[in-house]
């Protein structure tokens, strides 16, 4: 059965950071692309940051570019996401996702991602 877990969020001051997790079990991190995503009360779900299949191909929102870090261990059949220099705007449940199939590119469009997490809360206050 395919599952993603996602783990790692907190109450981070603002300027500290965080790593978020997402441990998959009934595939393999490698064959799917796997999107972080994020959405904060009253607002829409965000595509964050992804990471393609083939070639571990990159792409983040303007919003936490040069700040967020993607990456991705096979062997553990995890991804993370490394967040720096948080800012209050951060605070949202993250989730992470992922879409089958063997590709050059991934999508930060939610629409695109068939299998979810439950989501890990991240709060970043003083």
């Amino acid at each position: 059965q395919l599952q993603l877990v996602e783990s790692g969020g907190g109450l981070v001051q603002p300027g500290g950071s965080l790593r978020l997790s997402c441990a998959v079990s009934g595939f393999t991190v490698d064959n799917y692309a796997i999107g972080w995503f994020r959405q904060a009360p009253g607002k829409e779900r965000e595509g964050v940051s992804c990471i393609s299949s083939r070639g571990g191909r990159t792409r983040y929102v303007d919003s936490v570019r040069g700040r967020f870090t993607i990456s991705r261990d096979n062997a553990k059949n995890t991804v993370y996401l490394q967040m720096n220099s948080l800012k209050p705007e951060d605070t949202a449940v993250y989730y992470c996702a992922a879409n089958p199939g063997s590709t050059w590119s991934c999508a930060l469009s939610p629409r695109d991602y068939h299998y979810w997490g439950q989501g890990t809360q991240v709060v970043v206050s003083s």
